[in-house]
């Protein structure tokens, strides 16, 4: 099994965390995003969308975390990373894509590049926007939390699933750009949960071999 990331890429730390939760050892080849590796013939032929992360498991080739995350859970189950009940699930899930499908990819490297580039926005407007985006989504993440039957030390329960998978990363990306996040205390208590776990301490950004 071969990783192809970026070690400050969100997606590609979710994959990480999966990994790690999962036990899985796998190779890791690094695509820098600033330098447009990820244009280059050998790794456009595997991902077309020129993003991290890419997971090559023998002869299937995967892109898209939250892809990549459930295939690990349906082809590696334990620990399993979505709960047993339907409606479980769905609320993992829910949470899960309110970050991954809705906040991530308004603040993704490309959109903020695209921003200062093309459009001419400032630094400083860039940021606004920044900022802008992680209040209403995290804002909107903390009280699908707060109030739901099946918060426990973890965004499901008292154990890491796919929701917390993709919180931690978002959490770290906030507070890279001096986001304020006292608003959300339930999303921080699970984040600094997490981050006391050897599977999401492994997968930080500092400590991965690309780190700059």
């Amino acid at each position: 099994m071969k990783l192809f990331g970026y070690f400050r890429s969100s997606a590609a730390y979710r994959v990480r965390i999966a990994l790690n939760l999962k036990g899985i050892e796998a190779e890791h080849a690094f695509v820098h995003l600033r330098k447009g590796e990820q244009a280059a013939p050998d790794y456009d032929a595997l991902n077309p969308q020129h993003l991290v992360p890419t997971l090559v498991d023998g002869g299937t080739v995967l892109t898209q975390s939250m892809a990549i995350i459930e295939y690990l859970d349906e082809t590696r189950p334990e620990p399993p990373l979505l709960p047993s009940d339907p409606a479980g699930r769905a609320r993992v899930r829910s949470v899960a894509q309110a970050i991954a499908c809705d906040l991530h990819p308004l603040d993704n490297l490309r959109v903020l590049k695209y921003l200062t580039g093309p459009m001419g926005v400032t630094e400083e407007k860039r940021d606004e926007w920044y900022r802008h985006w992680i209040a209403v989504g995290l804002g909107a993440v903390e009280r699908m939390l707060t109030p739901a039957a099946g918060t426990g030390r973890f965004c499901h329960g008292d154990a890491p699933g796919l929701a917390d998978v993709c919180l931690v990363p978002q959490v770290f990306n906030a507070e890279r750009f001096g986001c304020d996040l006292s608003a959300y205390p339930t999303v921080m208590r699970i984040a600094a949960t997490c981050r006391e776990l050897p599977a999401f301490a492994a997968a930080a950004p500092e400590r991965q071999p690309d780190a700059e």
